[in-house]
């Protein structure tokens, strides 16, 4: 296997690119303080930047007064790439998700593992290296050829080795992989990873034809795509997304004729369009206030409101190399004054939910740790945290949150942080709310340059490993001088702790579910003792369709699965 660029980032810097770049609420500009205080980007991981280059074709998307079976989408996203390579922003991922297949899918409306372009689920060998998945037979991707074994080795292969924004998640975990038959692809992992399989679900993950893509670092295709889905991609510009239905799918057909995606410059514009019927379905990013008005209109005026949580989890990260955070009795007096419930109200109009673990609550293994241990605002309780380690109103803490400049939901979240935090605690604490470019900011986060910043977090799997593993392991470090090489160092707390390192490996090699659950219940009371994170909200989701639209709606992996619509 070829080795993987070095210039490939780590983990942790690739997630944080994600993060910083793909953010609508961080480029937004809005009229007045009102807006201010209302707003709420409810997907903040979906990119807002420039489009891909137009392809050859431009079909711009049907009326919604064509009855013609198509489904016209609006949104203000749009797609950087859509080469499944190099793909890791959630609007194309979205896309590939229903333009290829992968080995393994979700059961419509769980988080059931399903066999998808596999036949079974995988033969797993007894040290948990090798997994051996035999695939299904008769079908073809949308330019004729042939899926088989070969192909999809290709394709892993090549996922991994060109180097692309997501090639970590294979190239760290997979040593080889093979066809060990015309249908029988053959799998080793360097160590053992329970949610292998989880991974395999992951959009880029999918069949592409080796006669039209290539192995080669930094080799993409931007502005196509062939694979092997229920759609095939039509048409591809900055304005417009077309999917065809493909006619040869070898699974369930589309209800609908096609898919015609309208991307808007500005929330007004997708709302006002939305509200006047030019739009059959409006999905992200709509603002507080208009999914505060469309929910209220929505009896009266024709159109459905599907909403659900999400997996985005947002959080304050501790710098415990910095003082005060250094002292664990100031991280414990932070996490007892922040009040979730004023965050949500008064930034979010309660369209989120206050969030107790850094594993999000639709997990059957979330534990409210923080809730139990801290309560909200509970100020008492941070007096007495910040008197054990000297601090009092002749001797006041005086800490900063930092924040990306251009994230103004960050910057209101900071100040009610500040001024909830002041009011609670008069002349005992001073919060500086401080800012940075996001490039700078996310530079020096890995550096250890700031004691506090606030980020937030999307997953590239469902499974809680994606919540616990890039924040509290450490490869490198000691308990006296912390992390000096790894995920929590990347992060930016450089946390360190003997036990956690040992249970995260253990749950990684863990093939039983209940004792899985155990080690991550663990996991989190540690967190929560630790305190070098401070979970603050989790982000839900809204899609409106118009009356007569039927099979809308948001998976609880997040996915949005456009073939089970109709009208």
């Amino acid at each position: 296997m070829a080795m993987i660029p070095s210039y490939r980032r780590s983990i942790l810097a690739q997630k944080f690119w994600r993060l910083r770049f793909s953010a609508p609420f961080f480029v937004k500009q809005w009229r007045s303080l009102g807006q201010l205080i209302g707003l709420f980007s409810l997907c903040c991981f979906l990119i807002v930047s420039c489009g891909g280059s137009s392809g050859p074709q431009t079909t711009t998307p049907t009326d919604t007064a064509e009855t013609n079976g198509r489904i016209t989408l609006g949104t203000t996203l749009s797609a950087r790439t859509l080469d499944p390579a190099d793909a890791y922003e959630i609007f194309p991922g979205i896309l590939l998700y229903n333009l290829g297949d992968r080995l393994y899918a979700y059961a419509p409306g769980t988080t059931d593992l399903i066999p998808q372009l596999a036949r079974e689920m995988p033969t797993i060998s007894a040290d948990g290296l090798t997994y051996t998945i035999p695939l299904r037979q008769n079908v073809t991707l949308h330019d004729g050829t042939p899926f088989n074994a070969e192909v999809m080795a290709f394709s892993i292969r090549r996922f991994m080795e060109n180097g692309g924004r997501p090639a970590f998640l294979l190239a760290e975990k997979v040593d080889w992989v093979e066809a060990t038959g015309d249908y029988e692809l053959t799998i080793t992992l360097k160590d053992p990873f329970a949610a292998f399989t989880a991974l395999l679900t992951f959009w880029g993950v999918t069949p592409v034809p080796p006669e039209s893509y290539e192995i080669g670092a930094g080799t993409f295709n931007p502005n196509s795509f062939i694979g092997s889905g229920p759609y095939k991609l039509a048409a591809f510009s900055p304005d417009a997304i077309k999917l065809d239905v493909n006619q040869d799918y070898w699974g369930e057909k589309p209800l609908n004729q096609g898919i015609d995606i309208q991307i808007f410059s500005n929330a007004a514009n997708l709302y006002n369009t939305f509200v006047t019927s030019g739009l059959d379905i409006a999905y992200q990013t709509l603002d507080p206030d208009q999914i505060a008005s469309l929910e209220k209109d929505a009896s009266t005026s024709g159109w459905q409101v599907i909403k659900a949580g999400t997996t985005v989890i947002n959080f304050m990260t501790l710098n415990q190399k910095l003082e005060p955070f250094n002292d664990l009795n100031v991280r414990k007096a932070i996490a007892a004054m922040i009040d979730r419930n004023l965050i949500n109200q008064r930034v979010f109009q309660g369209q989120a939910d206050p969030l107790y673990s850094l594993i999000p609550n639709s997990f059957d293994t979330y534990q409210p740790v923080f809730k139990d241990a801290y309560g909200d605002g509970d100020f008492e309780q941070a007096k007495a945290f910040l008197a054990a380690a000297g601090f009092s109103e002749s001797n006041p803490l005086t800490f900063d949150i930092w924040y990306p400049s251009a994230s103004t939901t960050r910057s209101i979240v900071a100040n009610t942080l500040k001024e909830s935090i002041e009011k609670g605690l008069p002349g005992i604490v001073n919060v500086i709310v401080n800012t940075a470019e996001s490039t700078t900011l996310w530079e020096n986060v890995e550096k250890g340059v700031y004691s506090a910043v606030l980020s937030n977090w999307y997953p590239d799997y469902y499974d809680p490993d994606t919540f616990i593993q890039p924040f509290m392991s450490c490869d490198r470090g000691s308990l006296a001088g912390l992390c000096e090489k790894g995920a929590s160092q990347g992060s930016g707390s450089f946390y360190y702790s003997n036990r956690a390192n040992s249970l995260i490996l253990r749950q990684q090699a863990e093939q039983n579910a209940t004792a899985r659950n155990a080690i991550f219940t663990e996991l989190q009371q540690i967190l929560a003792a630790d305190v070098p994170y401070i979970p603050l909200w989790q982000d839900k989701d809204y899609v409106f369709a118009h009356d007569g639209v039927t099979g809308v709606t948001i998976q609880p992996t997040q996915q949005f699965l456009l073939w089970q619509i109709s009208k």
